[in-house]
C-alpha cells in the first residue's frame, strides 16, 4: 500500500499581499485626489483649496492650517508604513524563508490602520468645526478612497495574523 500525501493550499498570505497592494494604491490615489470635499463652487483636497469666481478657479495651499497638515502627515505616515509592509511581505512571500516577518508586517499594518483612521476622523471634524463652507458640501471620492485603503489594510493585517502552519492533524 502506498501512502498518499495531501497538501492543503491556503493562499491567505497571497491574498494579504494583494490587499496591501490595493491599500497602497488607494492611499496614493487618495493623497493625490483633488476632491476630498466639494460643493458647487468649492473644492478642497489635502494639498489645496480651490474656489470658483466667474468661471475661473483660484487655488490656495491648505498647508497653513494645523489640522490639514496633521491629516496629511498622518496619511503620509500610514502610506509609508504600508509601503514598507508591502515590500517586507513581498520579499517574505517570494523567498518563502522569512515567514517570521509576517507578524511584523501585521503589526505595521495595524499601526497604519490606526494612523489612517485617526486622520479620516480628524478631517471631517475639523473641517466642520472650521466652518469653511456655509453651504451644502459633500465628502467626495478622495475621502472615500482613504477609507477604502484603511479597510484593505485592516483586512491584510488580519490575514497576516492567521497561522497557516498549524494543522488539525489531531482531529483526524
Amino acid at each position: 500500500m502506498s501512502t498518499e500525501e495531501v497538501y492543503v493550499l491556503r493562499p491567505f498570505k497571497l491574498i494579504a499581499l494583494f490587499c496591501v497592494f490595493i491599500a497602497l494604491a488607494l492611499d496614493v490615489v487618495a493623497l493625490l485626489s483633488p476632491a476630498w470635499v466639494t460643493s458647487a463652487h468649492y473644492s478642497l483636497s489635502l494639498w489645496e483649496a480651490c474656489k470658483q469666481f466667474t468661471n475661473v478657479w483660484h487655488c490656495l495651499s491648505t498647508l497653513k492650517t494645523d489640522w490639514q497638515v496633521a491629516t496629511l502627515v498622518l496619511i503620509l505616515t500610514a502610506a509609508t508604513i504600508t509601503l514598507l509592509s508591502f515590500l517586507m511581505s513581498l520579499i517574505s512571500f517570494c523567498l518563502g524563508t522569512y515567514r517570521q516577518y509576517y507578524r511584523v508586517v501585521a503589526v505595521l499594518l495595524f499601526a497604519a490602520v490606526v494612523l489612517q483612521v485617526c486622520a479620516l476622523i480628524l478631517y471631517p471634524i475639523k473641517f466642520i468645526d472650521s466652518s469653511m463652507l456655509k453651504s451644502y458640501h459633500e465628502f467626495n471620492w478622495g475621502y472615500g478612497l482613504g477609507w477604502g485603503s484603511a479597510i484593505f489594510m485592516l483586512g491584510a493585517a488580519i490575514l497576516y495574523c492567521l497561522r497557516t502552519d498549524v494543522y488539525e492533524d489531531a482531529y483526524y
